[in-house]
């Protein structure tokens, strides 16, 4: 099995192929994990567990919602021409990205604030993706100590929010590299956030204060207020904004404002300095324009992640799977990876065939936290999989690499 700490699956994988292989007949699934059978259910599941305005604050975007709306239709456009009549026995997922083999072709995505939503979710989802071996994304905005990820998960990637202000940046990409990352993505889609209307409209505010409509909605959430809040500041104290820079940044709770300034200074000479000071790899988030991809490009990027942050910045933006197929075709030996909007086994699929070399999810596997810590991580991970090997068969491939647009036709 890929993971003996959760029994969340009846197969595993072989650590040395990466192949889907049937597990022991006696492996059960815990009965809280028996109705998840695809990753839409941790939402619908972790949604009961969690008080309105946190699960706001994870499910909204901005705006109208087109953002989100527009990333979940992109992959709707496209249906697929599976080949027969071939063998597809000993089928792989392994994935090659920097020199490292991971075992599948999908990792986590940065998640801002996840430790309040799931109990030290940072760790969970860290220490899930180790043991499946597949990327993961710590967030700038997240509440436990990057030193911290590093130990549970020494592979992990770092995602820094920066402000144009090139000595605050250094001093961070010192602190990021004494703490042992290889890997470091800079986010450029955050000059300033997003107009998140949900957040108002559900009572979530940073810092969070205390209405009575807060109150009674964490009160009717036993589950969220006992296990997440009060086990946060039993065992840690109160949750700090960690690593927004090289120094620790305001509690969550306080009025004091987060470390936000100058990030709409923000630009590419910046880049440029970074790519000069950083030895390890380099990774640009948060781009849909080819244009932008190809001066990442041409600056030294070892990778972009074609996102549009989820809907969660600016409303009606371009799903990025529209922009892949053209950054992937001038890539030369940078890698391409993207999220936004993937959430079925046939996704990945789609993403790989327009020439993804790697793709993100980030809100099904937060809800695996909540559902589960670390072990419902790991069973969204195991779902998806399981989708991925099944998929390849039914295409007529072996391994992710094989897929190429052929296979793929664009319906609307």
């Amino acid at each position: 099995m890929t993971s003996s700490a959760t029994p969340s699956t009846l197969r595993g994988v072989d650590p040395d192929t990466a192949t889907v292989v049937t597990a022991p007949a006696t492996a059960k699934l815990p009965r809280r994990f028996r109705d998840l059978l695809a990753l839409d259910d941790f939402e619908r599941h972790a949604r009961r567990r969690l008080p309105n305005m946190i699960y706001q604050y994870v499910a909204g975007g901005v705006e109208t919602g087109r953002g989100i709306a527009g990333n979940l239709e992109a992959y709707q456009r496209y249906t697929f021409i599976p080949r027969m009549f071939r063998d597809v026995s000993g089928r792989s997922q392994r994935t090659t990205l920097f020199g490292h083999s991971y075992h599948h072709p999908f990792g986590v995505a940065p998640l801002g604030g996840a430790s309040f939503v799931a109990y030290q979710a940072d760790i969970a989802l860290a220490r899930a993706a180790r043991e499946m071996n597949v990327p993961m994304i710590l967030s700038a905005s997240s509440l436990v100590k990057l030193e911290d990820v590093h130990a549970a998960n020494p592979d992990a990637w770092f995602q820094a929010y920066l402000a144009g202000d090139q000595p605050r940046i250094d001093r961070l990409l010192d602190r990021v590299a004494a703490a042992g990352f290889s890997t470091l993505v800079v986010t450029g889609d955050t000059p300033m956030l997003g107009n998140r209307e949900h957040n108002i409209r559900s009572g979530f505010s940073m810092p969070i204060k205390i209405t009575p409509k807060v109150a009674l909605e964490s009160a009717l959430s036993p589950r969220w207020l006992l296990g997440t809040v009060a086990q946060t500041f039993l065992r840690h104290g109160a949750p700090h904004f960690e690593n927004t820079d090289a120094e620790r940044g305001p509690p969550m709770m306080s009025g004091k404002v987060r470390n936000t300034q100058a990030r709409d200074k923000l630009c590419w000479k910046n880049v440029e300095a970074i790519r000069k000071k950083w030895r390890g790899n380099l990774v640009i988030k948060g781009l849909m324009s080819p244009q932008d991809a190809f001066i990442a490009r041409d600056l030294g990027a070892d990778a972009v992640i074609l996102s549009n942050h989820g809907g969660r910045q600016l409303d009606h933006t371009l799903p990025p799977l529209y922009s892949l197929a053209e950054v992937a075709a001038q890539k030369g030996s940078m890698k391409v990876i993207i999220d936004s909007g993937i959430r079925r086994g046939t996704d990945v699929m789609k993403a790989m065939a327009l020439g993804a070399d790697l793709v993100l999810l980030g809100r099904p596997f937060l809800y695996g936290a909540v559902i589960g810590g670390q072990a419902g991580v790991e069973h969204a991970m195991h779902i998806l999989r399981d989708e991925i090997d099944r998929d390849l068969a039914l295409l007529g491939v072996r391994t992710p690499s094989e897929l190429d647009e052929s296979y793929l036709c664009k319906t609307r």
